[in-house]
This record gives structure tokens, C-alpha cells and sequence, in this order.
């Protein structure tokens, strides 16, 4: 596909300055778990939910292989960083053990996997809990069974989803009218895009009428967000827009988002002051950096063609 080259520039920039925020964010001490951390997390969103989400974002970099060798070697770190903090996958391990109807040890695995480091306990656990039916009827959101499967499909489990019947149950295969979506519908439809082309790897995975909804309608619904500063939103609306495999939003929300961003790469959620305290501005903004990362990212690899690597 053809992209302006200001844009991919400014993809560049912004994906590079948040991964570097991150990764000095986590060597100063921010999104660690508690050293008496056990599986059974009082709080999951606090330290563990942030680590998945770090290994998300430097496990695409480290996939899509086009950042230049500053960024890869931060990536390489952040994703081992978050590994060890994981007691080398041990703590996800006894996490599923206990709990087997949870799927985020299983989420955040694939996350390690794509970027090939493995856990043969977990491995083995994650195979014999597959094929079982309680797996398979636990209760959740729609786009949720996407993530379950598309995390399956990474680690390389033997599990042959309906694809076609888990995006039809979604927000988004519903093709709704577009003035019905509201924050929280837009979060859902990003991430039935994400799961469905595993984040921008298989734009092919995303159905053709559905590919053509948001080619006509994404433009609008970031211009909407664009113009309250949702820049968490904005940014997951722009990592869809190359999930699709063709590009539409074009470059004003790409500069925009990139004003927003601090000199230091941190990047708001929104238009609300950062706090002054770096523990508290971690906790806020963390998850728009990773956001902030994978646009980048996604969007370089999708205009460069590259090919993700396989663990």
C-alpha cells in the first residue's frame, strides 16, 4: 500500500518516543509486581494488566521487525523485563493451574510466544484445558472469544474457531449505523479487528463488508474523538485503520495525536492534565503508550510489507 511519507514519519517518532517512555518507566520501578505477588492478584489492573499490555506492544515490534536497532533492542529488553517479572512464565502457569476457567494467563502468554519464549508446563496445561467443553462455554463478551481464540491461534493450540459465527456475534459484524457507536462500542470494534487480523498480521482475516464499513466510516468516528482529545481512542481507531490493509484517515490525526504527545514520549489518554506524580502518570497513560507503539509499529510494517516474524 502507498502512505505519505510525512505520515510514516511521524508513525516512526511517535511509536519510538512511547517505547522509550515505557521501557524508562519500567526500569524506574512503575508496573512492577509487589515481591509477595501471588496468583491470586488483589488487583490485576495495578501492575499485571500493564505488564501484558508492554509485552503486547514490544513482542509486534519485535515481530514486524521495522524499527531500527535502538527500538529493537528496547523492545527486547521491555518484553524480558516483563518475562522476569513474571517469574519466567512460573506465575502464569500456577495462575491458569488454579484458576482454569480464566483466560488472561493464556492472553497474556501469547504475547511471550509471538516473540518465542515458551513455557512447556503452561504448553501442556493450555492444550488438555482446550479440549475441554468447559473451556469452551465459559461466558464472555463477544469480541473477548475473539481474543481467546486469536491467543490460541499465536500459541499455536490444535483449536479450529468458527471465525465467521464470533465476528457475526460482534458490535461490529452487526454493521450497526455508524451514529450508533458510542466510547465503548468503539473499544469493542477496534479490538474484533485486532483479534481478527492478529494485529494487522492477517488484514485478510478481516471480512470484506466489514473492511468496507470502516473504510467508509472510520474517518468520521476519529474525527469525533479527535475533537474531545480521546487520544487513547483515536490512537486504536488509527491502529484499525492499518489493520484493514488500506489506509483512510490520512494524516491530520496522525499529526495531531503526535502534538499531544509530551517530549518525553509519554502520551495522554486524553485531554485532562497529567498528573504531576510519575507513579500516578504511569497508572493514567501507560496503556496509551502501548497504543501509541502499536500504531506505529502496525502502520510502518503494513506500508513496508514487511513479514511478521515467526517465533
Amino acid at each position: 500500500m502507498t502512505t505519505d511519507p510525512r505520515l510514516l514519519g511521524i508513525a516512526q517518532r511517535l511509536s519510538s518516543q512511547a517505547l522509550h517512555w515505557l521501557h524508562r518507566a519500567h526500569r524506574n520501578g512503575h508496573g512492577t509486581l509487589p515481591p509477595d505477588a501471588t496468583v491470586d492478584l488483589s488487583d490485576p489492573d495495578t501492575a499485571y494488566k500493564p505488564l501484558g499490555e508492554a509485552a503486547l506492544a514490544a513482542s509486534l515490534i519485535l515481530r514486524d521487525g521495522v524499527a531500527g536497532a535502538h527500538d529493537l533492542a528496547a523492545a527486547g529488553e521491555l518484553i524480558e523485563f516483563c518475562w522476569h517479572q513474571l517469574q519466567s512464565g512460573n506465575l502464569l502457569y500456577e495462575r491458569q493451574l488454579r484458576h482454569p476457567n480464566l483466560t488472561d494467563p493464556l492472553e497474556m502468554y501469547a504475547h511471550f510466544a509471538r516473540a518465542g519464549y515458551r513455557h512447556r508446563p503452561l504448553d501442556e496445561l493450555l492444550d488438555s484445558l482446550t479440549r475441554l467443553r468447559a473451556t469452551h462455554a465459559a461466558e464472555m463478551v463477544p469480541n473477548r472469544r475473539l481474543a481467546v481464540a486469536n491467543a490460541r491461534r499465536v500459541v499455536g493450540l490444535d483449536h479450529r474457531p468458527d471465525w465467521a459465527a464470533l465476528t457475526a456475534g460482534t458490535w461490529l459484524g452487526a454493521a450497526p449505523e455508524p451514529w450508533s457507536i458510542d466510547w465503548s462500542t468503539g473499544y469493542a470494534l477496534t479490538h474484533t479487528v485486532f483479534h481478527l487480523t492478529d494485529w494487522g498480521a492477517r488484514p485478510e482475516g478481516l471480512p470484506g463488508p466489514l473492511r468496507t464499513y470502516l473504510t467508509d466510516w472510520l474517518p468520521v468516528w476519529a474525527d469525533i474523538w479527535l475533537e474531545i482529545g480521546q487520544w487513547d481512542l483515536v490512537g486504536e481507531l488509527l491502529i484499525v485503520d492499518s489493520c484493514t490493509g488500506a489506509p483512510v484517515c490520512g494524516l491530520d490525526p496522525w499529526e495531531r495525536l503526535a502534538a499531544a504527545q509530551h517530549p518525553d514520549g509519554l502520551t495522554p489518554r486524553d485531554a485532562e492534565p497529567v498528573d504531576p506524580d510519575p507513579a500516578q502518570a504511569f497508572r493514567d497513560h501507560e496503556h496509551t503508550a502501548v497504543v501509541a507503539v502499536i500504531a506505529g509499529t502496525v502502520t510502518l510494517a503494513r506500508a513496508l510489507g514487511a513479514e511478521p516474524a515467526l517465533a
